[in-house]
């Protein structure tokens, strides 16, 4: 017995690796596979009521490939009148950024006691032609490689919906025998990837309308940018709001005084993030994510060094899916008080 267990223990040292190569490697197919199952979830309950209507199963799914599409659309024309936006004042923007870097890279100097550059004018090492070619060149690659990813996530979204492939008779086949115990686990998991996802929208709109508002009001360029830019930032747990507030903060440095009106600009964003980040979103939450923060911390650092960006959005649906699945099994129940942490309301830090 002892053998057979240090031979289990030692083939589980070498396969975990190998698991978790393969995820990286293989993550132009897994991360559509895993985003379109996500996305089919959601569609589920509409697809259930279209079928009570009596409303063909092809004509439901053309249905959810128009929201899925028409949504995608929208996302495009928001980003393209911010895109607008920008591209109307840059000119003064960056003439203004100009003035106030320099200024800065001055008092850096004198501090240090040692030129940042030859001419005194730090605008031109940011914004040389080579850094700009090479940051154009990514952003091609960059939204060609997402349309890829969007290609792939609707085709997986279709074969989930017209059950070419069949997540409940996936977990009855393999994870769970009963045809009653997958039923049951195969429906928590969707009512609380639904709930999630509502919440997270509705948290992350009310963020972006909060950002958004905030600059209009204090006279900060470019509010519809940064409201987008707030709205999809925040779906990456916990990063999401930091980055959000500090790169807001650091352009509001150039486009207000350093005075008491960027010291309220900046406290009014950081409201924004706590109020709906660390009071509203743990209220609508209730008790259906009981996740350990420590354990979210550790997916967030895992999924994004496996998948990158798409990871950091995923990881605590998969966090959640894997609590489910591991709560059902006396041999996992150990990984599950692991990631479920105390009965206490989840609360999320934000800033």
């Amino acid at each position: 017995m002892n053998e057979r267990r240090t031979t289990n223990i030692l083939l589980l040292i070498i396969v975990v690796p190998i698991i978790f190569y393969m995820l990286k490697i293989l993550d132009f197919i897994l991360i559509p596979i895993v985003a379109s199952l996500f996305i089919a979830l959601l569609f589920l309950p509409l697809m259930r009521w279209l079928t009570k209507k009596n409303i063909p199963n092809s004509l439901s799914i053309i249905i959810v490939l128009f929201i899925f599409i028409a949504s995608f659309l929208l996302g495009g024309e928001i980003i393209k009148l911010a895109s607008k936006e920008i591209m109307q004042t840059q000119d003064a923007f960056v003439a203004k950024a100009q003035i106030k870097i320099t200024d800065l890279a001055y008092t850096i100097e004198d501090f240090l006691g040692f030129k940042l550059t030859e001419d005194g004018n730090l605008m031109n090492l940011i914004l040389n032609k080579e850094a700009v070619g090479k940051n154009f060149g990514f952003t091609i690659g960059f939204i060609g490689n997402l349309i890829s990813m969007l290609l792939m996530t609707a085709f997986f979204v279709v074969l989930w919906l017209a059950e070419s492939l069949n997540f409940y008779k996936v977990l009855s086949s393999t994870i769970f025998k009963q045809q009653y115990a997958s039923a049951k686990i195969f429906m928590k998991i969707e009512n609380d990837l639904i709930t999630f996802v509502k919440v997270k929208f509705l948290v992350s709109a009310l963020t972006g309308i909060g950002f958004g508002l905030a600059c209009y009001f204090f006279n900060v360029s470019f509010p519809i940018f940064w409201g987008l830019f707030a709205f999809l930032i925040n779906f990456v747990q916990m990063i999401g709001s930091v980055v959000s507030v500090i790169l807001l903060a650091i352009f509001a440095f150039v486009e207000l005084d350093p005075t008491s009106t960027l010291l309220f600009f900046v406290i009014t964003i950081t409201l924004v993030q706590v109020v709906f980040g660390s009071i509203l979103e743990p209220i609508f939450m209730g008790k259906s994510f009981s996740i350990n923060v420590i354990a979210i911390l550790v997916s967030l650092m895992f999924w994004g060094y496996i998948w990158g960006v798409p990871g950091l959005i995923m990881s605590i649906p998969i966090t959640v899916f894997l609590k489910i699945i591991f709560e059902q099994f006396p041999q996992t129940k150990l990984f599950a008080t692991l990631l479920k942490g105390s009965d206490k309301k989840i609360k999320i830090p934000k800033i």
